[in-house]
C-alpha cells in the first residue's frame, strides 16, 4: 500500500534524512537554549531600572541581537559560509549546518527569553533582594523559576522554527528531509519523495508542539 502511494520513495534513504533533520535540530535547540537563556539574561539584567542596569551593554547586546534576528536565514546561511568553512573545514553536512542555526535562532529566543522575565512581578525580585539574596540565587531561584512556563513555551516555538531552518539549510547540502526534499523530490519531480519529506517534517513539529505543550502545562501554576 505504502509503495503504491510512495513508489519512488527509498525509505533507507529517508530515514536517514530523518536522523539528520532531528540531529540538527535537537543540537540547535540545546546549544540555541543556553545562549538564548544567557542572551536574555543580559538584556533583562542591563535594561533601566534592573540589578546591572547600563545602557551601553544593554543597546549593544541589543543592537546585535536585532541585526541576527533580521537576517533571513537563507542569506544568513550564505553570509556564514567562510565562517562555516573555517570552523568546520566543510560547507556540506548536517554540522555544517548548526553555526546558522544557533545564530540564527539564539537572538530569537533571546528576545522571547527577555520578554519572559519582563512578566515577572518586580515585587519578587525586589523582597528577594531585601532578604539579601545573592546574584545566582535571583536568577536561578526567582527569573528563571519563575518565568519557567514561558520559557518553555518560547524554546517550543523557536524549535519548530528551527525544523524549517533545517529545510532550507538542506537546500544547500546540508542534508536532511529539506535536501532529500529538494535534491531527490523536487529536481527529479518525484512528487511522492516531497511528499513524504513534508509528512515527516509535519509529524516532527506535531511531536514537538505536543511535548511543549505538555511541559508547559505542568509548569503553569496558573
Amino acid at each position: 500500500m505504502i509503495e503504491q502511494i510512495f513508489p519512488n520513495v527509498n525509505w533507507e534513504t529517508m530515514w536517514e534524512a530523518t536522523y539528520e533533520t532531528i540531529y540538527m535540530t535537537t543540537l540547535s535547540v540545546a546549544i540555541t537554549a543556553v545562549l538564548g537563556i544567557l542572551l536574555g539574561l543580559l538584556l533583562f539584567l542591563t535594561s533601566r531600572g534592573n540589578i546591572w542596569e547600563n545602557k551601553a551593554v544593554y543597546v549593544i547586546t541589543s543592537v546585535l541581537v536585532n541585526i541576527f534576528r533580521s537576517i533571513p536565514f537563507i542569506i544568513l546561511i550564505v553570509l556564514l559560509i567562510p565562517f562555516t568553512r573555517f570552523l568546520l573545514d566543510t560547507i556540506r553536512g548536517a554540522n555544517a549546518a548548526l553555526p546558522a542555526l544557533i545564530i540564527g535562532a539564539a537572538p530569537f529566543y533571546a528576545r522571547m527569553v527577555e520578554i519572559a522575565l519582563r512578566e515577572i512581578d518586580k515585587g519578587v525580585i525586589e523582597a528577594a533582594r531585601s532578604m539579601g539574596a545573592s546574584m545566582s540565587t535571583i536568577i536561578f531561584k526567582v527569573l528563571l523559576a519563575e518565568s519557567k512556563p514561558a520559557l518553555v513555551s518560547g524554546i517550543t516555538v523557536t524549535a519548530i522554527a528551527l525544523v524549517g531552518y533545517t529545510a532550507m539549510a538542506g537546500v544547500i547540502g546540508a542534508g536532511g528531509l529539506g535536501n532529500l526534499a529538494f535534491l531527490d523530490g523536487f529536481q527529479r519531480s518525484r512528487d511522492d519523495v516531497t511528499l513524504a519529506a513534508t509528512i515527516i517534517i509535519l509529524l516532527i513539529v506535531f511531536v514537538i508542539q505536543f511535548i511543549g505543550d505538555f511541559f508547559t502545562n505542568r509548569l503553569d501554576k496558573r
